[in-house]
């Protein structure tokens, strides 16, 4: 796996088209697509949407991700940071914060790279370019 992380419109869908070679065909928009589909995507961009509608069906996050990395560890999985800033007064976004948080760590530690974007600028923070 792979995952691309920073914030909202920093350029990381164009950076994964550009450095991976994928088309915006092959990338599934993780605020609509099926929570099946995401198990066989090559690229999924929008996670922190999808940890969203999964929580609104009660769904684990955490526990989705988890076999998300098992079964389709291959993959690039792009997410928004989204736990800087003003910390929200309602509680439900601030436990939608807080699941992205994990859901991110538990795909970074399964992730053979992580790259951050800012500015439309890429990092490596884990792994070796090749």
């Amino acid at each position: 796996m792979i995952l691309i992380t920073g914030g909202a419109y920093q350029g990381k869908r164009k950076f994964a088209g550009e450095r991976f070679g994928i088309s915006e065909e092959k990338m599934l928009d993780g605020g609509v697509c099926s929570f099946d589909e995401v198990f066989s995507a090559e690229c999924v961009y929008g996670y922190h949407k999808l940890i969203k509608r999964l929580m609104a069906q009660r769904e684990d996050p955490v526990r989705y991700t988890e076999r998300l990395c098992r079964e389709n560890s291959g993959m690039i999985l792009i997410l928004d940071e989204v736990g800087c800033g003003i910390i929200p007064l309602d509680k439900g976004e601030r436990q939608w914060r807080e699941q992205t948080g994990r859901c991110g760590c538990t795909a970074a530690g399964h992730s053979v790279q992580v790259w951050r974007v800012t500015c439309g600028i890429a990092q490596i923070i884990k792994g070796e370019e090749i």
